[in-house]
């Protein structure tokens, strides 16, 4: 099973994508995350050019259609979600409903050096998703003052977020399971063991 994990941030060093990273060690056998790394490559949303998508663009949308989840990281720009994350996903909602995002298993994560973790950036996406077709996992783990939240080799120091980590991805494996014996594609590896 292939989780896609989608930063929302372009910044190199990013919190977000170094919440991917820790993510991706506490994935159980047989579930790896491959990193999505051309989001500045999707150029600004055009409706007239959906019928024949520029490469970042549709290098997004196969991404997506070759995952069996998503997993997003997003930062918190003006209480809401970052631009080209924001963008990026509108051309992945088009055409609806048969998007590639419909019924794909998703779950949003996040981290800002502020105190909230990008809370109200979570809750916007998770909205996009749903309003895209997507099922969202209904959780948040709103990882604060990103700057001394990873322990040295990468994980989440806080013993509560890393317990809330693993909830979360054993719930987006769990929803991809499902997906996966409903449509008779593959068969499901283990759950993480949350304990």
């Amino acid at each position: 099973m292939q989780v896609l994990g989608i930063s929302g941030s372009l910044r190199e060093g990013s919190h977000n994508t170094r919440l991917l990273d820790a993510a991706a060690r506490e994935l159980p056998p047989g579930v790896t995350l491959e990193l999505f790394e051309g989001l500045a490559d999707v150029p600004a949303y055009r409706e007239d050019t959906e019928s024949d998508r520029p490469a970042g663009a549709q290098a997004f949308i196969d991404a997506i259609a070759h995952a069996d989840a998503l997993l997003f990281a997003t930062p918190e720009y003006n209480s809401s979600v970052p631009g080209a994350l924001k963008n990026a996903l509108d051309w992945a909602s088009r055409p609806f409903p048969g998007n590639v995002l419909h019924d794909k298993p998703a779950a949003v994560i996040g981290a800002s050096t502020g105190m909230f973790g990008a809370v109200w950036a979570q809750a916007e996406l998770r909205k996009v998703l749903s309003t895209s077709g997507a099922r969202v996992v209904d959780a948040e783990l709103p990882v604060g003052h990103a700057d001394g939240a990873f322990d040295g080799s990468g994980q989440l120091a806080d013993p509560e977020a890393a317990q809330r980590l693993r909830e979360i991805l054993e719930s987006l494996v769990a929803q991809a399971e499902q997906l996966q014996l409903a449509t008779g594609r593959g068969s499901a590896p283990g759950h993480i063991n949350a304990g």
